[in-house]
């Protein structure tokens, strides 16, 4: 390996609050900034790099994409990576974004969910001998042609249920034609920005937002402009009037995925009205829509979509597990065979052995009753928590409680910085998440983002403790 490279793997990545795909990218720049890697320079393999680092090659490969969509690096195919030879490196800063608080999904992996994590559903309750009795006799039951390579659409039953599913409990009416299967909800946004934009292309975003599909967008040389979310979801007059000329918009309809707001009906019609005049685009994140507690939860917004300009996009890892590494894509007629073979182009499928479980637990009514039970679940763990924090914190927490959602949103006036929160929580074991890093722009709002879903009630009270001891 060339001196200046082995610069990148003399050190591990530090095990922090900062995401390791996010330590890796401020690395790399670093290096380059600082002059430790030249212009032209090849950069170790994803393979030899995510072994020297000890972490997952698909991290070392997001971070290689996205600094090649910003122009940093430039991708030669088999012959390797290099920085780009174009670079003026006296004009580049050594540090680019301030160190925020995140997520760090990569850290997490096969651990037991640490207090308020976000992003898991309540793995204490899932139906874990359900799913062995229904994964023995799939696997019993696998023909020799399934053990070939899969459809590049996904299995026709899945995608089947897929359909029958969305149809009475989502209101998005379907073939299962237009259903595609993919590993997860960023694979598919990754799929749907490869395919529909080309670099610079304009993205509505918001803001705050969820920050794996920011990066999934910015890997995709994709210019993302960031549109405000108020009580009534994303500020779709504001987006018309600052940035008329986007191509596609991501939104989080049912349950803002920071703030938990919903869009309302007359945003909502705005948006389709503007995707079909301009022939635009909406990716439509249905992370969590089955998780409304008061009143009816609200119906997808594919399902006024009469113009099929709206890409739904819905993934297993909040209703079931994350593990399972299974989503799907409702697709507008006009794009199925493009994304097909887009798909193609990229992968031999997803698992065959997975889909059928999931066809299974679908089509055998054990999803329906499954979410059912959760959806009670959640609202007592939330009721509790809240009453808890309320309790804890006194006059010191500002709250609101949505109608729906997987997460908490918490704000402590007095106790300064959310991020420096975060951190603190963070030492003592527990894992909120800053809302201000949320952001992409100037910093708007501050908070906890608190997950109640692997908190039972009876644990409430002393996770709240636990909280303001370690944020005091």
């Amino acid at each position: 390996m060339p001196r200046h490279t082995e610069r990148l793997v003399s050190t591990p990545l530090a095990r922090s609050a900062l995401p390791l795909q996010e330590q890796l990218y401020q690395r790399i720049r670093t290096a380059i900034a600082k002059r430790q890697l030249t212009p032209g320079e090849k950069l170790p393999s994803v393979r030899t790099l995510a072994s020297e680092l000890g972490v997952a090659r698909g991290t070392v490969d997001m971070t290689y994409a996205r600094l090649v969509g910003e122009g940093y690096l430039l991708s030669r195919g088999p012959a390797g990576t290099i920085v780009s030879p174009d670079l003026q490196i006296g004009a580049l800063p050594a540090r680019s974004v301030r160190e925020k608080l995140q997520p760090a999904p990569e850290e997490e992996s096969g651990t037991e969910p640490r207090p308020f994590q976000l992003g898991l559903p309540a793995l204490d309750a899932f139906p874990r001998a359900l799913w062995a009795r229904l994964t023995a006799r799939t696997a019993k039951r696998l023909s020799g042609g399934a053990l070939s390579y899969p459809a590049y659409a996904g299995l026709p039953d899945l995608r089947e249920a897929i359909a029958s599913y969305l149809a009475v409990s989502r209101g998005v009416p379907c073939h299962a034609s237009q259903v595609v299967i993919t590993s997860g909800y960023q694979d598919a946004l990754s799929l749907m920005a490869r395919l529909l934009l080309r670099p610079g292309d304009g993205v509505w975003f918001e803001e705050p937002g969820y920050f794996l599909a920011r990066h999934a967008l910015e890997a995709a040389s994709a210019r993302l402009l960031t549109i405000p979310v108020d009580d009534q979801g994303l500020n779709v007059e504001f987006a018309q009037e600052n940035a008329p000329r986007a191509r596609l918009v991501v939104v989080t309809p049912a349950h803002q995925s920071a703030l938990g707001v919903a869009l309302s009906l007359a945003r909502r019609q705005r948006l389709l009205a503007w995707a079909t005049e301009t022939k635009g685009w909406i990716v439509e994140d249905d992370y969590d829509g089955e998780f409304h507690y008061v009143g009816r939860k609200l119906p997808a917004l594919k399902s006024l979509d009469l113009a099929d300009r709206v890409i739904y996009a819905g993934s297993f890892s909040k209703t079931l597990f994350p593990g399972l590494c299974l989503g799907y894509l409702v697709v507008p007629h006009s794009l199925i065979q493009q994304v097909i073979e887009a798909k193609r182009a990229t992968t031999h499928g997803e698992p065959v052995l997975g889909q059928r479980v999931v066809a299974d637990f679908l089509s055998g009514g054990h999803f329906g009753r499954h979410l059912k039970r959760m959806r009670g679940l959640y609202a007592a763990r939330r009721d509790a928590l809240a009453s808890a924090l309320r309790s804890t914190f006194g006059d010191r927490l500002e709250m609101t409680l949505r109608p729906g959602g997987m997460h908490l949103l918490a704000r402590f006036p007095e106790q300064g910085d959310d991020v420096e929160l975060a951190r603190r929580a963070l030492r003592h074991g527990l894992l909120p998440t800053a809302l201000s890093a949320q952001y992409l722009g100037r910093t708007r709002d501050s908070g906890l983002m608190l997950s109640f879903t692997n908190i039972p009630e009876e644990q409430a009270l002393a996770r709240a403790k636990a909280l303001a001891r370690a944020i005091a």
